[in-house]
């Protein structure tokens, strides 16, 4: 027993010194946003897929590329427009012909899906018809096409951008779609020093080189190890409560019944465990405190909570609910704290 928890001590070391080696890659390049870059880490530490949401010139992509090129994983980028087709993500097959025996075979020839971190850029642009063939990719890790199912690498993520302020020409994400972002992340604009920097930076003629620092193998070794992290039967509770709490149907608290058309489900909390658990890790521990809970809350729900006429009438957003319901947890579990 000694033995595998001195394992385990080692293992969560090494991971930490990785992520830290990665977030200094990344800072090579990205002025500020930490929030935004541990959000994507946690992401990453999780298994799961996230949604950037920025105006114009904030760095998303290239946070997003920085991030890849720092890790030994295949890269696609894919901009999506208007007429992009389910066949020009997950491939078409073509007509082929065998040199030997002189025959034609249909061979399907992989679309850019098929990498391991996928770049889904402006997500927003694109028809409802082609974003819906992003579903079984982010929730089954696999493409079906012409009755044939084919595996994708693991691991495996999608990262999406969208622009928050055009309206003309985007197609708003269904909210099944939403639902299979494990975080939803703003990116706000720098602070004027921040800005300061980017803009000395970014105007010369420096380049900066960036180093791989993290291969897939460990990456899937973090994500078996932050399963692992312990969480307590309060906090699991305080969860639960927070989830439910946000339903109209199952809660008193009035600001939830006059302002919410629908809740989260059950997903949301299996979300908000594990990114609470990514970060732990991401913070050096191997016990989730409230303070994860608090911090990863905002981002699990802020496309999980649908708001009603009256509240988006009174400029009343999900992350308003989102920090009532901790802060109504909070009093009540003054011991968590």
């Amino acid at each position: 027993m000694a033995q595998d928890l001195k394992a385990v001590e080692q293992s969560v070391e090494e991971i930490i010194q990785k992520l830290n080696a990665l977030k200094q890659e990344i800072r090579k390049v990205i002025i500020g946003q930490e929030e935004t870059i541990d959000q994507l880490l946690i992401t990453f530490l999780a298994g799961g897929h996230a949604l950037l949401e920025g105006v114009p010139g904030l760095a998303k992509t290239l946070m997003i590329r920085t991030l890849s090129e720092a890790i030994d994983l295949k890269f696609r980028r894919i901009q999506f427009t208007p007429d992009l087709m389910p066949s020009d993500i997950i491939g078409t097959e073509i007509l082929e012909e065998d040199h030997g025996t002189g025959k034609r075979i249909f061979k399907f020839n992989k679309g850019p899906l098929f990498a391991n971190i996928v770049l889904a850029d402006e997500i927003n642009r694109t028809s409802p018809k082609t974003q819906s063939a992003l579903l079984e990719a982010m929730q089954e890790f696999e493409v079906t096409y012409g009755g044939v199912t084919y595996p994708l690498d693991r691991p495996f993520f999608i990262l999406a951008t969208q622009n928050p302020i055009e309206q003309a020409g985007t197609f708003p994400l269904p909210e099944a779609q939403l639902d299979r972002f494990l975080l939803y992340i703003k990116i706000n604009y720098p602070t004027a020093e921040e800005e300061r920097v980017v803009l000395e930076s970014t105007t010369g003629r420096k380049t900066t080189s960036i180093q791989k620092v993290i291969d897939g193998a460990k990456i899937k070794e973090a994500q078996s190890l932050v399963r692992e992290v312990h969480i307590s039967p309060d906090l699991i509770s305080a969860v639960t409560e927070i989830i439910r709490s946000t339903r109209p149907d199952q809660t008193n608290i009035k600001m939830v019944k006059d302002a919410v058309r629908w809740g989260a489900g059950p997903r949301a909390g299996q979300a908000m465990i594990l990114t609470a658990k990514a970060r732990a890790i991401l913070k050096g521990r191997f016990a989730v405190t409230f303070e994860d809970i608090q911090t990863v809350a905002i981002p699990v729900l802020r496309h999980r909570i649908l708001m009603n006429f009256k509240a988006e009438a009174e400029g009343i957003k999900s992350d308003d609910v989102t920090k009532h319901l901790i802060e109504q947890v909070a009093s009540s579990k003054k011991h968590l704290l």
